[in-house]
């Protein structure tokens, strides 16, 4: 995560808590929630944690490595909401390449 996010985290995260807002005000519109960009990354997401749980169910992967992927996952999925937060819940094509990126890395990872 750039310098620049984890400022940007900081910032908004002080606003939201300045502003106290609960409830629907927080929530995601039905719009924010289907962006197609944001939909094809968090499905990938989706894929990769399951396609994890899987080879660590058949014995493919130990404890520690299906953790470590796991916490990659995560680590994008948070990436994610980050760069949505700050651009009005879009992300750029250059974020959902970054995003996907990160995510063939995962998939290389669990493929060793």
């Amino acid at each position: 995560m750039t310098k620049f996010k984890s400022i940007m985290l900081a910032a908004i995260g002080v606003a939201m808590a300045a502003t106290a807002t609960a409830g629907a005000a927080s929530a995601e519109t039905r719009f924010q929630a289907h962006h197609p960009r944001r939909v094809e990354v968090n499905h990938r997401l989706a894929v990769e944690s399951a396609r994890i749980h899987e080879a660590r169910r058949e014995g493919r992967i130990t404890p520690h490595k299906a953790a470590i992927l796991h916490a990659r996952v995560h680590a994008i999925r948070k990436e994610e909401r980050i760069d949505a937060r700050l651009d009005k819940s879009h992300i750029t094509r250059g974020e959902q390449r970054a995003l996907n990126r990160q995510e063939n890395g995962v998939n290389r990872a669990l493929n060793r």
